[in-house]
């Protein structure tokens, strides 16, 4: 199929590429970017006043499939990813039975490639049952098609088991992507340890409980010379040993949430399992830390956290409410709106953030408009408000503090191997 995309605003950080023009896809690839191509397509993609982006990469995903199928599957995951810009997307381990072995890998790669609405990666369990006592089956996982490794949702807290799995992960050259939270600080704790939480009666998370693991985890990563990728990065201590690893050289990198760089634990009005995530929102010290990290590099990506539930699950006290918020459909706007619009991050970087920087962490060759690349592209109009609503998520949950939040910015078109798979 040939798509000729005209008069968009084509944004590639692979080759530092921003202007307008057109831009030709043939036969799934990106053929030509130009001023007024002429061809005959077989579809003509009106893009004036939009970006035209690489598809986005999203390293953090919980598809919750196999065995939690009525929060999430494969497919409806993969609608939403659509409908979010996101051309590739990274499935974590913690499902049931947990991703430990190359089997499960194989069930979840057959069977997004039977979707085919997006480009599903699969990530392995550290250890086997995320129980922290013995190591997956590692080389195993490699062979069936996993590119990283991680024991999200939980910390390995062995730390002589941990580094064997850093050492596994430098010999089959897979980076490590860390879940930072010691639980024995982190106890029962639902949101931030701060006065809001002291005046709604509900149980907090000091900021040690993540800090301590990021800088275990980085000692660790110098050691064996593992590729570190720190998930959800949530204070401005995690903040600055980024940037105090990337300044000594190490193969360290780091993603922010939106919902970290949007809201703090002061959005917290009421005991509602909806802003109930892990790590919590904190302050408005550590949201300004982040956002400075973006802005300065030592903070890599834009990554969701994607974490859907049931309607049942979340309505109760945060007290008793799973960890976890959906952020596939809202992310792009939510960058948008305050990242973008308030001058933090240029379009350019944006698109760096969301799509070429991912899929360098991931090693894949994705991120680049440029010609002969495999043509996953989002169409992007900055320019619409709106406010969201969750109840016309392609998600199966809706569960978000998100809904009804005027924002501004929205996916047009997502196009996946030269195929359209989304149209708004």
């Amino acid at each position: 199929m040939i798509i000729l995309i005209k008069n968009g605003r084509i944004l590639d950080p692979a080759t530092k590429t921003d202007k307008t023009a057109d831009l030709l896809i043939e036969e799934g690839k990106i053929k030509k970017i130009g001023e007024k191509i002429k061809a005959v397509a077989d579809e003509v993609i009106d893009a004036s006043g939009c970006f035209v982006m690489p598809g986005f990469v999203d390293l953090h995903v919980h598809l919750r499939d196999p065995g939690f199928e009525y929060k999430e599957t494969v497919e409806t995951g993969s609608k939403a990813a659509a409908r979010g810009g996101f051309t590739t997307i990274l499935a974590m381990p913690n499902t049931k039975p947990v991703v430990d072995n190359g089997d499960v890998v194989r069930y979840v790669l057959n069977k997004a490639a039977d979707v085919g609405l997006t480009n599903v990666q699969q990530t392995g369990a550290i250890t086997k049952g995320q129980h922290g006592e013995a190591l997956s089956e590692i080389e195993e996982m490699v062979e069936a098609g996993i590119l990283a490794l991680s024991e999200d949702g939980k910390t390995v807290m062995n730390a002589g088991l941990y580094r064997e799995a850093m050492m596994l992960a430098v010999k089959y050259d897979i980076p490590v992507l860390a879940h930072c939270e010691d639980k024995s600080l982190a106890k029962d704790g639902v949101m931030n340890e701060d006065a809001r939480a002291r005046r709604l009666g509900l149980p907090g998370i000091t900021n040690a409980a993540e800090d301590v693991i990021v800088a275990r985890d980085i000692l660790l990563a110098k050691e064996t010379g593992a590729r570190l990728h720190l998930c959800h990065c949530s204070t401005k201590d995690s903040v600055t040993m980024l940037r105090q690893a990337k300044a000594e050289g190490l193969s360290v990198t780091g993603e922010v949430c939106p919902h970290h760089f949007t809201l703090t634990s002061a959005d917290i009005t009421r005991d509602d399992a909806n802003y109930k995530m892990n790590p919590p929102l904190r302050t408005r010290e550590d949201v300004d830390a982040l956002i400075a990290g973006l802005k300065d590099g030592s903070i890599d990506a834009i990554a969701t956290d994607h974490a859907p539930h049931s309607f049942d699950e979340k309505d109760v006290s945060m007290k008793r409410a799973p960890f976890g918020i959906v952020g596939l459909e809202t992310a792009a706007a939510l960058t948008m709106t305050e990242l973008v619009e308030p001058g933090h991050l240029t379009p350019l970087e944006m698109a760096e953030k969301m799509s070429y920087r991912p899929a360098q962490i991931l090693g894949i060759d994705r991120g680049s408009l440029a010609p002969g690349k495999t043509a996953d592209v989002v169409i992007f109009n900055p320019r619409e408000e709106y406010h969201i609503d969750a109840e016309k998520f392609a998600s199966k949950a809706k569960n978000t503090p998100f809904h009804g939040r005027k924002v501004k910015g929205c996916v047009k078109v997502t196009i996946l191997a030269g195929k359209v798979v989304y149209e708004r």
